[in-house]
């Protein structure tokens, strides 16, 4: 399939703008993002592309920053070369983890060695949230323990967890891309006992619950699914959540709190948080 790149060029460069870009292209036929040193790269089939929907989602300025786009025909066989122009770089997090693409052999030994392919889906492990997340992940004993990972990009948090002993575990994501990559790189890493699935929080009616739960998504959307969330979670279930600001801790605390969910704390890295809640009341399930 041949696809259209918008180069969102962002004057200051701002990430939430990218965040909010992201959420409303992609409910308009847009498939996948990648984030880039003057904004953002948005992707969508030439058979979706529509020029006046498009005018009205991206404004010419929001957050005080300047939006410009450019738009370039790309053929699907590119998506590799584009990677390999790109530099994936890999990402050590706290000498215990590393990730590299499967051109890269001369990298630094760790504990865990994650091999992905990262084609057009965030969750590479570049950004704070996912390096947040993956730094929380490393510290848990997650042998034998069911994992749910909650808008799962490349599956790196559903491989860290397989590769410390988790099962069973199941990833999940709204971009089609995200999964076929999350699919390709569970392969790389022969942790395929990870099902992956393509939908929302509205896939979760019919799974068990969960002893952990990851989701590294956005704001709106984790306030939006955090009861289906809780609705999966027992006693002693633990949810990790990242994709948003340390100005929004307030709002995703009295949510959770609302919910039963216990406070647990926060880790912070240029802004972003990664914060954590426990179950420790008995939750009765209908059905």
């Amino acid at each position: 399939m041949n696809y259209i790149e918008f180069h969102l060029h962002i004057s200051p460069v701002n990430t939430l703008i990218n965040d909010v870009l992201a959420s409303n292209l992609g409910e308009s036929g847009f498939e996948s993002f990648m984030e880039c040193e003057d904004g953002m790269l948005a992707y969508i089939p030439v058979t979706l592309f529509n020029e006046e929907i498009l005018e009205k989602l991206i404004p010419e300025a929001l957050f005080g920053s300047v939006i410009q786009v450019t738009k370039e025909f790309i053929q699907d066989q590119n998506w590799n070369e584009e990677w390999e122009m790109n530099q994936f770089e890999p990402i050590v997090i706290n000498q215990d983890c590393v990730i590299h693409s499967s051109a890269q052999t001369d990298v630094p030994a760790a504990t865990y060695d994650i091999l992905i392919n990262p084609k057009m889906a965030f969750g590479t492990g570049h950004h704070e949230t996912t390096d947040m997340m993956l730094g929380e992940l490393l510290k848990l004993d997650l042998k034998g323990k069911s994992f749910l990972d909650m808008g799962c990009g490349t599956a790196v948090l559903a491989i860290l967890a397989s590769l410390k002993g988790a099962s069973p575990i199941l990833g999940i994501d709204i971009d089609e891309w995200a999964v076929r990559n999350a699919l390709d790189n569970c392969i790389l890493n022969n942790t395929t006992d990870i099902e992956i699935l393509l939908g929302g929080a509205e896939l979760l009616e019919n799974t068990g619950d969960f002893d952990y739960i990851f989701a590294n998504i956005h704001r709106n959307i984790l306030l939006k699914d955090m009861e289906s969330y809780v609705a999966k979670m027992h006693v002693g279930s633990v949810l990790y959540m990242s994709g948003f600001y340390k100005a929004d801790i307030p709002a995703m605390r009295e949510k959770a709190e609302s919910l039963g969910l216990i406070y647990q704390g926060f880790v912070t890295k240029n802004d972003w948080v990664a914060i954590h809640f426990k179950q420790e009341n008995f939750v009765f399930h209908e059905g």
